[in-house]
């Protein structure tokens, strides 16, 4: 799976918990009665969601991840792709918490409530990481590959080579050369 598509896949799976999160806590707030549970969660879900706006903003690549693509092995080949696999092998611990969270929220929806907001803030932190892979892959040529690991081992990456890009350089010398006339 390439690295890019994990990195969407994480915030579109993190979106998805905490909406998942969200109904269970409002649905277990109902059934308990307790509307002053769903006015401190929607508070915390808007708190939640500037914090993971603030920490997102940025166009570039996250001091980790920039750690990650530098230290990816280089290989000729492409690497065994099992996208399910990887998105189990890397994400189980969203699926984990979610699953978790989501079990005792009837009971206790005050779990859901504050995971859903955790869940808000990983979604928006990562969410603009996916296309800053992207475009260092198109500027260097190459494409990143998760590498088969362990679930509990760190994840690694393999860089194979790609197709460069001069898509910048050209629309540069677009916006110099002036235009004379119209070509039919």
């Amino acid at each position: 799976m390439r690295f890019p598509d994990l990195l969407r896949t994480t915030v579109i799976l993190c979106g998805a918990a905490a909406t998942l999160l969200a109904v269970v806590t409002v649905a277990g707030a109902n059934q308990h009665g307790d509307a002053v549970l769903v006015t401190f969660a929607a508070g915390w879900w808007v708190l939640a969601a500037a914090s993971g706006g603030y920490i997102g903003r940025r166009q570039t690549t996250s001091r980790q991840i920039a750690v990650l693509l530098a230290s990816a092995r280089t290989q000729t080949s492409l690497p065994e792709i099992n996208p399910s696999r990887v998105v189990l092998n890397r994400l189980w611990p969203i699926i984990l918490c979610t699953v978790g969270a989501g079990g005792v929220g009837f009971a206790l929806p005050q779990v859901p409530a504050i995971a859903c907001g955790f869940a808000i803030i990983w979604a928006l932190a990562w969410r603009r990481q996916s296309a800053a892979v992207t475009a260092i892959e198109e500027r260097d040529g190459v494409r990143f590959y998760v590498e088969h690991t362990s679930p509990v081992q760190p994840l690694r990456l393999v860089r194979t080579p790609g197709f460069r890009t001069n898509l910048s350089e050209m629309k540069r010398s677009e916006r110099s050369t002036p235009v004379t006339g119209r070509h039919a």
